[in-house]
């Protein structure tokens, strides 16, 4: 049996043909698409991402796909945005100069409060789950995930937090609220515990709960 159609949003960021992969190795139908029509009708969206948070939004909106991702959270489907994309789901970035994001999570994306360590934060991170979800069921508690970042969310609400990851200080590298899910890293650079979690997500987009 054919697996569920997971829309990969193409928006000219991200890596995208390494989620696919990553994507049908699990078990989906993973299709890189642009298209506002194909996103609206998928069982299940992930936006990928590296790059800045300005010019991610506006690709976004020039494509005309801010309402539909939008509206695919609204009527419940699974969301995923990693990495940057994860920022997107986020209501602004104070990155270069500020931008609004798509509000799909409340709070705010702000620079790594890091110390004297470098950034881009690039490598492998522990993250310690902070409440059980269906994204993370069967990960082992902490988990290694591959990051590469300047930026993280500051939550309006530590409810939204499903993990905390440190980096010369404490940070959101898991977050959710409903359907809509964020991780600060890579899952499909992340091995094993990655394609875990990535399988946990197109179960969701197959109407099971993880």
């Amino acid at each position: 049996m054919a697996g569920p159609l997971v829309a990969i949003v193409d928006y000219g960021s991200g890596n995208r043909r390494s989620v696919q992969t990553a994507l049908e190795h699990v078990g989906a139908e993973a299709r890189v698409t642009g298209d506002p029509g194909e996103i609206a009708s998928a069982a299940g969206v992930v936006i990928p991402g590296v790059g800045a948070f300005p010019a991610a939004m506006e690709a976004l909106e020039v494509r005309g796909l801010t309402e539909p991702l939008r509206l695919l959270a609204d009527q419940g489907r699974p969301l995923l945005g990693a990495c940057l994309g994860m920022q997107l789901l986020f209501e602004r970035s104070s990155e270069q100069g500020g931008a609004e994001g798509l509000g799909l999570l409340e709070g705010t994306v702000e620079r790594l409060d890091c110390g004297p360590l470098k950034l881009p934060h690039i490598g492998w991170g522990e993250v310690a789950w902070a409440q059980p979800s269906p994204l993370t069921r069967g990960l082992p508690d902490p988990a290694f995930f591959y990051h590469v970042h300047s930026y993280a969310p500051v939550v309006a609400s530590e409810d939204e937090v499903l993990g905390w990851s440190d980096y010369g200080g404490r940070f959101v590298s898991v977050a959710g609220r409903g359907n809509v899910f964020g991780v600060q890293f890579h899952p499909e650079k992340s091995s094993r515990n990655g394609l875990a979690m990535l399988a946990n997500f197109v179960a969701l987009c197959s109407g099971g709960d993880g």
